[in-house]
């Protein structure tokens, strides 16, 4: 079984019911995510040894977060217990033309102000296959950008492959803060993942031709964006998701994985959206499980958006689904029909 660890912060997820507003809602379900966790309980519903690393609080609600990862099958055994509280979301779902509104509530939290004697990479990731971080999570706090380098490091020196999705966060950092940072963190990276705008606004490689906000995406201007990422930092392979954005509730949706020179397109699935929150991290998820089970090029990039599609219709952060749903999918079973 294949060992993958994640590191990150997982927030409390507070949302009013259904398409309610913030104004309008009186009371909040109570979940949990966050980009690095949610792809660890992806690949543990996939079967493989999935461990997230972060810090939290003791009280019980630091608990109560370690016990969402548990309840899935994620190792939590080298969480860092410790500081003053769980970061908050607050996620406002969009309808039609009304788009999602997300408002954070994470500053000082206990990952937020770690410092780098609290995580011993070197036993951390013993035994490891992969590890996985996003963007979002050197932007917490100079400090944890230095945990974040430290990491990658010690993965560079066992021999593990390292994944990380640029995840741009504007409420976080700068674009001129992202780009110094991730540009010295990702000489370690062997696989990057983006979206249309991340590489834009991180290291200022831009897809000609595209329009994200009119819903047009032109592929060759993609293919060109991941051969620019290659060049500079020698990447193994470059996936890239394609949202085309046609309301809140419907998009298209596909991807591409760059890798030994070549593009592979995924096929194209037009989505009604229940929840859109993860679904970035339900590609990573996917692309991180094929690639580890040995998927050739073409066959990964479709599990990695045929797990996202999924997501897509699944309420939470999480991604609730198995591999057979997700290779179903993938194989061409998009009828949405009772399965009895």
């Amino acid at each position: 079984m294949k060992k993958v660890v994640t590191f990150g912060e997982v927030m409390l997820r507070l949302a009013p019911e259904n398409y309610l507003r913030f104004v309008q809602s009186d009371r909040l379900e109570a979940t949990f995510g966050g980009a690095e966790a949610n792809v660890a309980v992806s690949l543990a519903n996939y079967g493989l040894d999935a461990m997230f690393v972060t810090k939290l609080p003791t009280h019980e609600i630091g608990q109560a977060a370690v016990n969402s990862l548990r309840k899935y099958g994620v190792n939590t055994s080298k969480i860092v217990r410790g500081g003053e509280r769980v970061g908050i979301y607050y996620c406002e779902k969009g309808a039609s033309q009304r788009p999602s509104k997300v408002i954070y509530d994470r500053a000082h939290s206990s990952i937020a102000t770690a410092e780098e004697r609290d995580f011993d990479w070197k036993n951390i990731l013993n035994g490891a296959d992969w590890f996985h971080f996003t963007g979002i999570t050197p932007a917490l706090s100079e400090d944890v950008a230095k945990i974040c380098l430290a990491a990658v490091k010690e993965a560079k020196k066992q021999g593990i492959t390292v994944s990380c999705d640029l995840n741009f966060r504007k409420k976080l950092w700068s674009k001129e803060q992202a780009g110094k940072t991730m540009g010295e963190i990702c000489k370690y990276v062997d696989y990057c993942i983006a979206n249309e705008e991340d590489a834009k606004d991180v290291f200022g490689i831009e897809a000609e031709g595209s329009d994200i906000y009119g819903g047009k995406l032109d592929k060759d201007g993609y293919i060109s964006v991941a051969e620019k990422l290659s060049a500079r930092f020698g990447f193994k392979g470059v996936a890239i998701t394609l949202r085309e954005s046609k309301s809140a509730n419907d998009n298209d949706w596909s991807g591409m994985l760059f890798t030994n020179g070549k593009a592979y397109f995924s096929k194209k699935y037009s989505m009604h959206i229940v929840d859109r929150v993860g679904g970035g991290d339900s590609f990573g998820g996917g692309l991180i499980y094929a690639l580890t089970s040995g998927y050739d090029a073409q066959k990964a990039i479709e599990f990695a958006v045929a797990a996202s599609c999924l997501k897509h219709t699944i309420e939470g952060d999480y991604n609730l689904v198995s591999v057979a749903e997700v290779e179903s999918l993938a194989g061409g079973n998009a009828s949405g029909r009772v399965q009895r």
